[in-house]
């Protein structure tokens, strides 16, 4: 069995670990939204850092000739990124898809030296014993909670030789890489919907029928409940405005709804889920009334998906902050033709329960790679005579 040493974060990386995009006289630089160009350089904020990854279909780009100018905040392939100042904690690895990336302030990058598997370092920021320091020492809590590079340097790190490491990185990447390809199958099976509706049902297909509402079809309705309500390892889901459902131990509706997201940064999200769950105050659940088809469900997801969402994520009423409100769901026009309906409505249903399962499973993926990772990342788990 490996003996693990304990370390400090200079210790394992290249010390041009850097902070903060800088320009040629050495302040620190933010884009303005007037920057951002359509091709070039991806600039990653926190928000562009989800589930270990960097989105780089939504982030925005700069161009290559202000990149140039900068001295600082560049982070290639293969470097660990750790958020460290009001969203912190959050981990990803870059990807290969550009040579090069810049970072917001909020971000540091880590470039690991000879010997250490930068797989292994990114579980281990992700490590509960990691979070928990990290976030004490950042003063978590607070709105200035932040966490500088020189306090970074004198982080400790206990890990064993590079090939338990390795062995480590793999068991838990390769539950990570059954998760990745369940999100390209549903992310496929998505565009299959979207296919089907702009051909079929969209305003732009054509289809003739009667223009009616959602609220011919649906009830719709609220929750009741504080974002703070949310129980740790509670019984059902709790959906609140942001993207990551929470859980609690009461509900308030069993079956299959529309999750909307009624207000701030994701107002308009939309999601389907069957089951109990309960609701935030101000998100929205859309619920079929009792005489109309129980699978007319899943097109009218689609509908609220593709068509309402985008609408509402449009405007911001004259408010800083985006919110909807009941009529909005309720007055959703489309057109009802009940013979297309019938065509059509078995391939939306099943599109919808293929990706459900795939959700659920990667839920129970999710929860066996978190219960794995601080026993690995301890040595509590001994995996030097696994075999390469």
């Amino acid at each position: 069995m490996t003996v693990w040493k304990k370390y400090t974060v200079e210790q394992l990386i290249d010390l041009d670990m850097l902070e903060a995009p800088m320009d040629g006289n050495h302040g620190s630089i933010h884009p303005k939204a007037s920057d951002y160009v359509i091709t070039g350089v991806p600039f990653i904020m926190v928000n562009d850092m989800s589930n270990g990854h960097v989105d780089l279909k939504n982030c925005v780009f700069i161009s290559e000739k202000q990149a140039g100018t900068l001295r600082k905040g560049f982070a290639k392939p293969g470097d660990v990124l750790l958020s460290h100042k009001a969203t912190i904690g959050r981990t990803a690895i870059v990807p290969n898809d550009f040579d090069t990336i810049i970072l917001t302030p909020q971000i540091t990058y880590y470039r690991v030296k000879k010997g250490i598997d930068n797989r292994f370092l990114k579980y281990y920021f992700d490590s509960p014993n990691f979070q928990i320091l990290f976030n004490n020492w950042a003063g978590s809590g607070s709105t200035r909670a932040y966490l500088g590079i020189t306090a970074q340097r004198k982080l400790p790190i206990i890990l064993p030789e590079l090939d338990e490491q390795i062995k480590i990185a793999d068991i838990l990447s390769s539950i990570d890489k059954k998760i990745d390809k369940n999100n390209a199958i549903n992310n496929n099976l998505a565009e299959q919907a979207n296919a089907l509706y702009q051909s079929f049902f969209s305003p732009k297909s054509g289809t003739q029928g009667k223009v009616v509402t959602l609220d011919e079809y649906c009830s719709i309705f609220t929750g009741k409940k504080n974002a703070n309500a949310s129980v740790e390892g509670g019984k059902y889901k709790f959906f609140t405005c942001a993207p990551d459902t929470l859980q609690i131990d009461s509900y308030i509706y069993d079956g299959n709804a529309i999750i909307v997201s009624g207000n701030g940064a994701y107002t308009g999200r939309t999601r389907f889920y069957s089951g109990r769950f309960d609701l935030y105050q101000r998100t929205y659940a859309c619920t079929l009334l009792d005489h109309v088809n129980p699978d007319y469900i899943f097109p009218l997801y689609w509908f609220v998906k593709l068509e309402l969402s985008k609408k509402i994520m449009g405007g911001t009423r004259g408010s800083a902050i985006p919110y909807i409100v009941m009529n909005d769901l309720a007055k959703f026009e489309f057109v009802y033709d009940e013979k297309t309906f019938a065509t059509y409505m078995p391939v939306f249903k099943s599109l919808t329960e293929s990706i459900q399962v795939n959700e659920f499973e990667n839920e129970r993926l999710a929860e066996m790679r978190d219960a794995l990772l601080p026993q690995l990342l301890s040595g509590q788990l001994d995996v030097s005579n696994i075999d390469d």
